[in-house]
């Protein structure tokens, strides 16, 4: 059996930065908090928690002081800067440039809509770290979309500034601005002029130019095996773009959740995941299969 691992799968630039942050900063002895999961793969989070990672919520930061806290790649809204200010902590911003750039875009567009009484609307996850961080920027006056029912809560007779949070599908995005504009149409209003619509594509190109190549990646092998935290949103949208093309694909969190029926037929086996996936976890999980095939 031919296993191979998808080289183009494995960390991003802002997820590989903020756990590099965390690492650098935990050398000293020191132990660190992280206000929320720095990434969303628990195994990672294990590991990282063995080397003196403290995870801690929001409500927890309201009682921490003169202590150093990372932000992790997702962003965090302004009040959170404010809380810090206010105890004293120390924030290690491990923000990625990509989220913080589009933070910046959408507080320009809401501080510029709002005269015209327009709406910001974002497509992303509601309740996503990274989009609390962007309806931050709106005063969390952004209105959240995530499927075709959710435009029922934007009134299309005013302007409209669409943006998306940085890790969802591209497919999905251009459906939802197609979906936007057939309404304003029907308004009688041209949703092609951007003072009536301005979408914005804010989708993380880290992210996007993976869709394409793991299109390749799963029609080249009998079976897939995409490897994620059950938590990502970056994964569940990626592992259907594998689903897509290759109907035998699965979505495991570890090696444990690995099932030897999948690879009777088999002759190659792609290994692939998410931009929060580590590479060892994924060597981890060819190490299991390579096992399992001699049986």
């Amino acid at each position: 059996m031919d296993i191979k691992i998808d080289s183009n799968s494995g960390y991003c630039f802002g997820v590989e930065y903020a756990i590099q942050m965390a690492e650098d900063e935990m050398e000293s002895g020191n132990g660190l908090y992280c206000l929320g999961d720095i990434v969303h793969n628990n195994m990672e989070i294990e590991r990282l928690q063995a080397k003196g990672l403290k995870i801690v919520s929001k409500q927890d930061l309201e009682n921490l002081n003169n202590c150093k806290v990372l932000i992790r790649a997702h962003g965090e809204p302004p009040e959170t800067y404010q809380l810090a200010l206010k105890n004293n902590i120390t924030l290690i911003d491990a923000s990625c440039p990509v989220v913080l750039k589009l933070q910046n875009r959408v507080k320009h567009s809401y501080d510029k809509i709002k005269e015209t009484h327009g709406q910001v609307v974002v497509y992303g996850q509601k309740g996503h770290a990274e989009v609390i961080g962007i309806s931050g920027q709106t005063n969390d006056n952004a209105i959240i979309v995530t499927t075709e029912e959710d435009l029922d809560a934007l009134d299309f007779t005013k302007p409209i500034s669409f943006y998306s949070q940085t890790t969802k599908s591209t497919a999905g995005f251009y459906k939802m601005k197609a979906l936007i504009e057939e309404r304003i149409a029907k308004t009688g209003q041209n949703p092609h002029d951007d003072s009536v619509f301005d979408a914005n594509d804010s989708i993380c190109r880290q992210v996007s130019n993976r869709e394409p190549q793991l299109k390749v990646f799963s029609a080249e092998n009998d079976v897939i095996i995409f490897v994620s935290g059950k938590k990502s949103s970056n994964g569940k949208a990626l592992y259907q773009v594998c689903k897509a093309s290759n109907s035998q694909s699965y979505f495991i969190e570890n090696a444990e959740e690995l099932e030897g029926n999948w690879f009777a037929n088999a002759d190659k086996v792609g290994i692939c995941g998410a931009t929060s996936t580590p590479m060892w976890l994924m060597q981890e999980v060819a190490d299991r299969i390579a096992a399992i095939s001699k049986f």
